[in-house]
């Protein structure tokens, strides 16, 4: 594994009853990298996304995060059904922010970063407090910390969830959607947050979003998903600026004249 292929999709087919979600599906993901998965709903582009979270297995091939399998483990020279533990092990790396903030309503801003660290990763209290606090700060939350979800705004409650995610120190990011449910005003501070942890970091992000401007602004790659297909993939300027496949062309002119 190299590290242009630090994520591994390698011909990846799921359904779902008659529909053909992803088919016959390979790409890769160098380390590091920003990629923004495009396309029509229904497509295929959240479900990679929950594939690498290990909510959803494939029905065929494989993936690879690093050196590791994640559904998979090798012995004795053979490719079989990898056991829980290894699963865990593998998907320890990876983290993801979803549509929802999934915020614990009843434990504080700090509390709700400081929780997995210390009983996932076996962090001090002190020393998980510390990191969140910094993430906090990041976030641009470092005055709420003592504000339980309830009292924060939805784009407030979204920045916790990626200070949430990061304190897991994670190799990979996963963002689905995650300013869908904002006004624009709100989405728009979220993503300068996101632009600046792609700024500093070398965290490998994988991001599905209708945010356009944004990931032209954060993306090394774009690909464009259709039928369960990606149909183009480019760096951001060329795809958005001359994209070579009509239905890419259609996509981007329904997306920008929402917005």
């Amino acid at each position: 594994m190299t590290s242009e292929e630090f994520i591994r999709f390698d011909r990846i087919s799921k359904r779902f009853g008659a529909n053909v979600v992803l088919d016959d599906l390979s790409f890769s993901v160098g380390e590091g990298r920003r990629v923004t998965l495009i396309g029509p709903s229904g497509s295929g582009k959240t479900t990679i996304l929950r594939m690498l979270m290990t909510l959803t297995r494939p029905d065929s091939g494989t993936i690879r995060v690093a050196d590791d399998y994640l559904f998979h483990e090798e012995r004795d020279g053979e490719l079989v059904p990898a056991g829980d533990a290894h699963v865990r092990r593998v998907r320890s790396r990876i983290t993801m922010v979803f549509q929802q903030y999934n915020l614990f309503p009843n434990m504080k801003v700090l509390r709700n970063v400081t929780e997995a660290p210390i009983h996932v990763l076996g962090r001090s209290r002190e020393d998980a407090a510390a990191r969140a606090e910094e993430l906090l700060d990041l976030v641009g939350l470092g005055g709420k910390l003592d504000s339980y979800p309830s009292q924060l705004s939805g784009g407030q409650q979204q920045r916790v969830a990626i200070a949430r995610a990061l304190a897991m120190d994670p190799d990979v990011l996963l963002l689905d959607e995650i300013t869908s449910a904002l006004d624009p005003e709100l989405a728009a501070g979220v993503l300068d947050v996101l632009r600046e942890i792609a700024r500093t970091s070398d965290i490998t992000m994988l991001c599905v979003t209708h945010a356009m401007k944004f990931a032209r602004d954060v993306s090394d790659q774009v690909l464009m998903f259709d039928g369960g297909k990606i149909i183009e993939a480019k760096p951001p300027a060329e795809l958005f600026e001359a994209p070579e496949h009509e239905r890419t062309r259609s996509f981007l002119r329904s997306v920008l004249e929402e917005s």
